[in-house]
């Protein structure tokens, strides 16, 4: 059992037989009352974030989570199918709304790591970058270079970027899933 000041950020805790990651755990302490620890959470199934105040004597357990390897396979509608990397007989979908936006820079046969919590799959995570190779691109347009110029391209997986004006099609990109930037161009090809 962990108690309101062993909060910090990434420890894993079960509220509500859900599994929650705190984000962020601030103690504040107010005159001639009891320290309050002021805390962003965020639930690991849903990938829901909220604001919650733990006061002192609340006790928590701590969530069991079981990382393992999981290879993309396709995505049909607003789901998206995995199986374990090792073993791909062991299937398992997951719905749009629990990956969240970083589901447009999946390609197939990407390796992920999915959460397991109480032998069930809760959620997988992403890679913080990803390389995929440019598959439509305008020509660059010489204009106004004030601030650097940037153009629209198609990558593999679907997804739509502003990149540099010098990228062009067949160019392989790092991108930033987080914020869905371009961070560099790749010198291998795909």
């Amino acid at each position: 059992m962990l108690t309101h000041t062993e909060l910090k950020k990434g420890v894993k805790i079960v509220l509500d037989k859900e599994p929650y990651e705190v984000l962020e755990a601030n103690p504040m302490k107010k005159a001639q009352r009891r320290p309050v620890i002021q805390s962003r959470i965020k639930n690991l199934i849903t990938s829901n974030v909220f604001e919650r105040n733990f006061h002192q004597g609340e006790t928590f357990e701590e969530a069991e989570i079981e990382k393992i390897k999981a290879k993309f396979l396709y995505g049909h509608r607003d789901k998206f199918f995995f199986c374990q990397e090792d073993n791909s007989s062991f299937r398992f979908d997951l719905p749009k709304q629990t990956i969240g936006d970083g589901y447009t820079f999946l390609k197939p046969n990407e390796i992920v790591e999915a959460m397991r919590f109480e032998g069930k799959i809760i959620n997988v995570l992403l890679p913080i970058k990803v390389k995929l190779k440019v598959v439509e691109a305008p020509p660059g347009i010489k204009g106004d270079r004030a601030q650097g110029g940037t153009k629209l391209v198609a990558l593999e997986s679907g997804a739509k970027i502003n990149v540099p004006l010098f990228i062009k099609e067949g160019d392989v990109i790092e991108i930033n899933i987080e914020n869905k930037e371009y961070v560099r161009r790749v010198e291998e090809h795909l």
